[in-house]
């Protein structure tokens, strides 16, 4: 297979590679800076405009978000019971295949139930036994 040449090779002893003038091709600074730097040079004249064209949030520092940070998809009693009334849900079930990883207690539970769940409240937990029902927890629980 044939190699191309590499067009630096060609330019060996040219003094400007091909970029005419010694003055330009030269760093960052032929550019006005790196990224957002030089938005506002010259007494902030361009800020206005970058103001209207991107909005107020092109300016400034955003934060972070944790790569550890854990999404909570929470559900009360009450709305688990209500869907077990009007017959979505059975009287056995498991809320992580259901999208959900936490119970909690908020709202009353007049049947049994039996719950499957990676977490759940203190007071969750209570309700349901109250009613005769049974929380089987995923993940041991720590709110005790």
């Amino acid at each position: 297979m044939k190699h191309k040449t590499k067009k630096d090779r060609r330019l060996r002893g040219s003094k400007t590679h091909g970029w005419g003038s010694m003055k330009k091709h030269r760093g960052a600074g032929n550019r006005g800076g790196r990224g957002k730097a030089g938005t506002g040079k010259r007494a902030d004249t361009k800020k206005p405009t970058i103001i209207n064209l991107f909005g107020n949030d092109y300016f400034g520092k955003t934060g972070f978000t944790s790569k550890m940070r854990k999404i909570v998809r929470s559900i009360n009693v009450c709305e688990v019971q209500d869907r077990v009334e009007k017959g979505i849900l059975t009287n056995t079930i498991n809320l992580k295949e259901i999208g959900y990883n936490k119970l909690l207690g908020k709202g009353n539970v007049s049947g049994k139930l039996n719950i499957t769940v990676e977490s759940a409240s203190v007071r969750a937990i209570e309700k349901i036994k109250k009613a005769g029902g049974n929380v089987e927890l995923l993940i041991p629980n720590k709110e005790k």
